[in-house]
This record gives C-alpha cells, structure tokens and sequence, in this order.
C-alpha cells in the first residue's frame, strides 16, 4: 500500500488538475456515494454491529444512514446555488466599481472518523467537502476494523483514489495523518486527541474544525411536562448505549423532585430496553476498555458517597460488554463522573433550587457541545438560551438539532472550534475569496501623492 504522503500527494495533484469541478461534476460525486449506501446499506450496519458486539441495525438505518442520506439529498438541492458568486455592495465612495465573493474549493480535505457513528460521522463531513469541489482524505477509527475494511473497500470501487481515499490504522497511524498538510482538517473525538491533532497541524498552520464533546446538560425545568422530559432524556441518553457525542451527560433536576426523576426513570427504561442485557434494541460498549472505564466512573462515584439506582434487574455482562443503565443521585464535582465525558449508560442527577442556580451550574463548568432545555415557559426557555452558551441546543427533547441540514453542527470552547452541515459545511470547506473589480473610470487617483489641497479636501469629505 502506497504511504500517506503518496496517497496525499495523488489528491493534491488530481487538484491542481481541476481546482474547481463544475456542479455537474460535484453532483455525480454526491450521487455515487448516495447510490453506494443504498446498495450495502445492510452490509454497512451488519458491519458496525459487529465492531460493536451488538448495536441494533435499527439503529444505525436511524442515527446514521438516515441522516447521510438527509444531508446528500440537502447538498444536491442547494450546492448549485452555493456554489454561485455573490455580487457584494462596494460602498459609496469606491462606486462605479463592483465587487464579489467567488467561491473556491480549499484543494485537499482531511477528516478524522472517530468510532461511536463510523458511517454518519464518515459521510456527513465527506457530503459537505465534495459539495465544496474538494478531494477528500479520510482516517477511521481502529475501533471499528470491520466497518473500516468495508468503507475503504466501497469508496474504492466507487470512486477513483485520487477523489477520495480511506485509511485504516491505529493511533500512530492517526499522529501521521494529522501531520499532512491538508488545506483543511475536521476531526471529530475527545477533547484531550483534540489537544494532539490541533498541535500536529499547527506545524503546516492547517485550519481545523474540532467536534469535540464534553458533558452536555439536560435541564428540566419547573414548568416542564416532567414525565415526558424524563422519556426523551432517556430516550436520547440510551441510544447507542449513551456512546454519542451529544447525549445527555448529567441532569440538573429540581431538587424535591429527583426521587420522582429516579421512579420515572426506572419504567420508562424498562419500557424502552427491557433486559438491556440481553435485549438486541440495547448496544454494547464498544471495547473492555471502554467498558472498564465506565465500570471505573461508577466505582469511583460509590466511593465518594453517590448513590447508584439501577434502572433495571440486569447485572454487567463483562464479556458482552453489556452494561444496564443506572442513574445516581448524591453527585458532587470531586467525583470522575461529573469530570469526563461518560459515554456510556450512566447518568447522574444534579439538583437545584432555582433555574438560577441552574444557568450558574452550567456556566461554571467547561462549555458543552449541546444543551437540553425542557419547560414549557418561553420565558424559562428564553433565560436559558440568553444565558447559557452551548454548541447547539434542543428545547423539549433531546440531539435532534444535529439532524437538521438547514443549522450548523459545532462545538464551542472546550467543545470545539468551527462547524459544518449544510451550508456551514459547504462555508467550511470552501474559500469565499473576496474580489474587488475596479471601473475604467474611478476616483482614486483623487487620493494619490502628492498629498496636497485637492488630497486634503477629499480626506475632509471622507472623515466627516
């Protein structure tokens, strides 16, 4: 197999061959990748499921093939007007001439796959680059080896590899490849891998788009609909096992009613997963050392005081990696559970006296990748929005926001830098050069030296 250097340089030269494809070209490129998931789309999923050790082909047709295919269809019905220059106002004082923004292809785009949703975190970002007119470079998770031998293998047959190429490997494999210097880069993980691939492309000043995580906040507020907020944090929280960048990492409850929080949370989790030990709707943790950490989080939290309710009769399966939701009430900052990311089926309560102290909560801590709000009142709801600052927010349920074409996915702080889907993914990728057309007749050589009467009464007009 060709180094990565050789693989990088094939992209850049098949660039500097046709640095900006018409739509037409742009259009099939969309139209081979939509028409590549449709055919494996059951070979895709069963592969994920494997990696996995049992995620539910339901839910990979749901959180993943669903949206790759929303945000194509999206790119398809809108890249041509994206794609068109756009005439700007030059101002008064430079008028007859005229000036534009002319969209351009960065050239040679990189993007970092982690493994919680190989496919949609795959093509999402790879949709948005091909719209943009760009060659494409993507490294996948070592994680989901199934998975990575299967995409590397499709892309291959369906597109030549100086237009995309796949690469699988480890950590190292990963250092290497964010060291190329790509003319953007978007990586997608734990903040602490964000820390080294923004480093690695620091070297070549590599522009980076970081989708990061962090713990995201559900608030229920007073005049929230309590039971239906506890349905869609569980609901939003369970999928995939909680392994998703925007689940709800921890719940800031009303404090008289977190034992109501804990009832309702055990029927409607034993209505949704029943026996999640065994139930096939239910995913497994990715890998023994992930599962281990979780085991760790838990561990730790008991020691320091937490209280653990188990929201079903099922115990940990260590060789399934199979772990039952539990939810924890008696939290505190000191505790690695309300440090790190949990990534997994576990969810502590943190309660309040007032949204105040809520909003406070919130904004005293690092800031989140997403944030849920759930009332009623579009006043509570307003004060929440002006006052707290996420990377995206859904009111009255839960990730939703990521799935909308027409509004920008991005982290901000801590969460990460920049953002893309749709249109924002299209900006992300695309330089919007800024020209500047000057008329035959003009005024500018008012303002040349010699700096004398005439110079100075233009310099009135103009400062005044």
């Amino acid at each position: 197999m060709e180094n990565l250097a050789q693989r990088f340089a094939a992209l850049r030269e098949a660039y500097a061959r046709e640095p900006v494809p018409g739509w037409s070209t742009r259009a099939a490129r969309l139209t081979t990748l939509r028409t590549m998931l449709r055919e494996h789309r059951e070979a895709l999923a069963q592969a994920i499921d494997t990696d996995f050790g049992g995620r539910p082909r339901q839910e990979t047709d749901l959180l993943e093939l669903f949206p790759s295919l929303g945000g194509i269809g999206h790119a398809l019905a809108h890249g041509k007007r994206w794609m068109r220059r756009r005439r700007q106002w030059a101002g008064l004082w430079f008028l007859p001439a005229r000036t534009a923004l002319v969209p351009q292809p960065l050239g040679v785009v990189g993007i970092i796959v982690p493994w919680n949703y190989p496919l949609y975190l795959a093509v999402g970002p790879l949709t948005d680059a091909l719209a943009a007119g760009n060659r494409v470079m993507i490294k996948l998770s070592e994680y989901t080896p199934r998975f990575g031998e299967l995409f590397a293998e499709l892309v291959a047959r369906y597109f030549p590899p100086d237009q995309i190429t796949v690469v699988n490997g480890d950590a190292e494999v990963a250092r290497e490849f964010s060291a190329l210097p790509f003319d953007h880069l978007l990586f997608t993980g734990s903040t602490a891998v964000g820390h080294h691939v923004m480093r690695a492309a620091s070297e070549h000043l590599t522009p980076v788009t970081l989708e990061l995580g962090g713990k995201s906040p559900a608030i229920i507020g007073p005049g929230a609909r309590f039971s239906n907020a506890v349905e869609r944090i569980l609901a939003g929280k369970l999928l995939n096992a909680g392994q998703t960048c925007i689940a709800p990492d921890y719940v800031l409850v009303p404090r008289e009613r977190q034992n109501e929080f804990v009832t309702e949370a055990t029927r409607i989790a034993q209505r949704l997963y029943p026996r999640p030990a065994d139930n096939p709707d239910f995913a497994s943790i990715i890998s023994p050392r992930h599962f281990g950490r979780l085991q760790g989080l838990h561990d730790d939290a008991l020691s320091q005081g937490a209280m653990a309710h188990l929201l079903s009769a099922d115990t940990p399966q260590v060789d399934r990696r199979r772990l039952p939701p539990v939810v924890y009430t008696g939290v505190s900052d000191s505790m690695r559970l309300m440090q790190e990311e949990i990534f997994g089926p576990l969810l502590p309560l943190v309660p309040y006296d007032s949204l105040d102290e809520a909003i406070a909560y919130v904004n005293a801590h690092a800031r989140p990748l997403a944030l849920y709000m759930f009332d009623d009142d579009r006043r509570r709801v307003e004060q929440v929005l002006t006052q707290t600052v996420a990377g995206g927010v859904t009111v009255n349920d839960t990730l939703l926001h990521i799935a909308q074409d027409t509004l920008p996915f991005g982290g901000v702080g801590a969460s990460g830098m920049g953002a893309y889907h749709g249109y924002d993914g299209f900006l992300a990728f695309t330089k919007m050069k800024p020209v500047f057309y000057q008329a035959r007749v003009n005024g500018m050589g008012l303002l040349s030296a010699p700096y004398g009467k005439r110079f100075a009464a233009m310099l009135r007009l103009l400062l005044r």
